[in-house]
C-alpha cells in the first residue's frame, strides 16, 4: 500500500507542477503577498508592538489561512475535474484502496503548503523586519495540522459539486464567509449576536485561534480546545465524505 501511495503521490506532484498558474497561486502568490504587506507594514510597526493593528501582528496568520483556503479550493477543483473526466472511476478500478487515492491528494497539498510556509519563513528573516525571531517551527507545525484538518472539508464539498465548472465558485461560496467570520479580520465579540453564534461553530474559528496563539508565543497546551475541535472536524468530515463521496 505504501508503495502505491508513494507512486500516486509522486504522479500527482508531477501533474501539479505542469500547471504554472496552479503553482503560482498556491506557492508564489502567498509569499509575494506576505512580502508586500510585510514590507509595507513593517516600516511602521513591529509584530510585537501591542499597539499595532491586528492585520499587522497577524499577517503570517492571514497568509496561512489563505494558503489553507487555496489548498481546499484546489482539492475541490481537482476532484471535480477527475470525476468529470472519468479519472476517479478508473483509479477506483485499480488495486489501490480509496483511502490511498484520497490520501495522495492530501499529501500533495500538505507538501506545497509546507513549501509555501518555508519560503515565507525565509522571506520573513531576510526581507521583513517583523519576521525576525518569529516562532516559525511551532507555527509551521500548527499550519500543517490546520491544513490537514480543514482539507477534509474539501472532500465534503467535492462530494456535492456537480461539475468542475462549479467547483471553485461553490467552494469559495462556502469557505470565504467562514474565513470572514473566523475572527481573523473582525473580533468575534464585535459581531452581531446571531453571527457570533454562527462564528463559534465554524471550523475556521478554532483554526485562527490556534494559529494566532502559536504565532504570538503561546504553547499548544493552551489551545487544546482548538486542537480537539479541529480533530473533530476532521473526523466528522472524513466520515461524511466516505458516505457521500461520488467516484463517478
Amino acid at each position: 500500500m505504501l508503495r502505491g501511495l508513494w507512486r500516486l503521490t509522486w504522479l500527482e506532484i508531477r501533474i501539479f507542477l505542469r500547471e504554472p498558474l496552479g503553482v503560482f497561486g498556491t506557492v508564489v502568490a502567498p509569499v509575494l503577498l506576505f512580502l508586500a504587506l510585510g514590507r509595507l507594514l513593517g516600516r511602521r510597526v513591529r509584530a510585537t508592538d501591542l499597539a499595532a493593528p491586528d492585520v499587522t501582528r497577524d499577517l503570517p496568520v492571514v497568509v496561512a489561512m489563505l494558503v489553507a483556503v487555496s489548498a481546499i479550493l484546489s482539492l475541490v477543483a481537482i476532484m471535480a475535474i477527475y470525476r468529470e473526466g472519468g479519472i476517479l472511476k478508473r483509479l477506483r478500478a485499480t488495486p489501490l484502496r480509496p483511502a490511498t487515492i484520497l490520501t495522495a491528494h492530501v499529501l500533495v497539498k500538505l507538501l506545497f503548503s509546507t513549501i509555501t510556509l518555508a519560503l515565507m519563513a525565509l522571506a520573513g528573516r531576510r526581507f521583513v523586519p517583523a519576521g525576525a525571531g518569529a516562532p516559525w517551527l511551532p507555527f509551521g507545525l500548527a499550519v500543517v495540522f490546520t491544513v490537514a484538518c480543514v482539507l477534509s472539508i474539501g472532500f465534503v464539498i467535492a462530494s456535492v459539486v456537480p461539475t468542475a465548472r462549479f467547483a471553485q465558485p461553490l467552494g469559495a461560496l462556502v469557505l470565504y464567509p467562514m474565513l470572514g467570520l473566523s475572527g481573523l479580520f473582525v473580533p468575534i465579540e464585535l459581531l452581531p449576536p446571531a453571527l457570533r453564534i454562527v462564528a463559534k461553530v465554524l471550523p475556521f474559528t478554532p483554526a485562527v485561534s490556534l494559529l494566532r496563539g502559536v504565532w504570538h508565543g503561546e504553547a499548544w497546551g493552551s489551545h487544546l480546545g482548538d486542537v480537539a475541535v479541529l480533530a473533530l472536524v476532521f473526523a466528522l468530515s472524513v466520515a461524511l465524505a466516505s458516505r457521500v463521496f461520488r467516484w463517478e
